[in-house]
């Protein structure tokens, strides 16, 4: 089966449809993937039904469970090869992107994936707490998101300061993360959040349980946060 028959079925009873030309961008987005993996560490999971059901299926989840206004401005913070980023604006292209990340090699990649899929982003490259403190960056987002390999408490710090007040911050994470979730709560709170009630869920094709985390902005983030790269990791809120 190709990667859009798994992902056809995958999505089956989603809130988002995907058109016949969404699912050409998902074929041409697997096969640049996987030929780009070949060349830079993009991701372990490259098998069809594994990229359709764990990396696409996973991402539009979202739209299950958080209604994104027309023309939404979004940021995906640690993008890697672009999930959950890349899937939401295939998915809707009216969608403001932008793409942030640390390393070169990933966006040279991204930028080769955005320019064949014919979707436009915007690409920061460099820290999340660097950008979280830029004027256009700060504050100026509907939704952070962020599937990146992080506690909440940090994420939180990461990429709460790039939402707009009454924007949300939308964590993903798999299993059950309820203890993570109320460690999380006092920097919640310190970085001017609320913890929405979380969104759990089970991949098709036995992929997994994943949670959605969904903080949303209730005031202002003090000017603060967040700090340099090492107090975030020595020091966690």
């Amino acid at each position: 089966m190709k990667v859009t028959d798994y992902l056809r079925t995958a999505t089956d009873g989603f809130a988002i449809t995907l058109d016949n030309d969404a699912l050409r961008r998902f074929e041409i987005y697997y096969n640049l993937l996987a030929e780009w993996n070949e060349k830079i560490n993009l991701t372990a999971i490259t098998d069809p039904q594994g990229v359709a059901v764990k990396h696409f299926a996973d991402s539009l989840a979202f739209f299950n469970y958080i209604t994104v206004p027309k023309d939404a401005k979004i940021i995906d913070v640690g993008t890697g090869a672009g999930f959950p980023g890349v899937v939401l604006k295939i998915a809707r292209p009216d969608i403001r992107l932008t793409l942030l990340d640390s390393l070169n090699k990933r966006f040279l990649f991204l930028r080769d994936l955005t320019e064949k899929l014919g979707l436009d982003a915007d690409f920061a490259q460099g820290r999340a707490e660097e950008y979280g403190q830029k004027d256009g960056f700060r504050e100026s987002y509907d939704f952070a998101v962020s599937r990146a390999v992080a506690k909440l408490n940090t994420l939180s710090e990461y990429c709460l300061p790039f939402v707009r007040l009454s924007g949300s911050f939308v964590a993903f994470k798999g299993g059950d993360c309820s203890d993570e979730t109320a460690e999380a709560k006092r920097a919640v709170n310190t970085l001017g959040g609320k913890v929405r009630k979380p969104h759990s869920f089970e991949l098709p094709f036995d992929g997994g349980s994943r949670t959605l985390i969904e903080i949303e902005k209730v005031q202002p983030t003090p000017d603060q946060y967040p700090r340099n790269n090492g107090r975030i990791k020595s020091k966690p809120l």
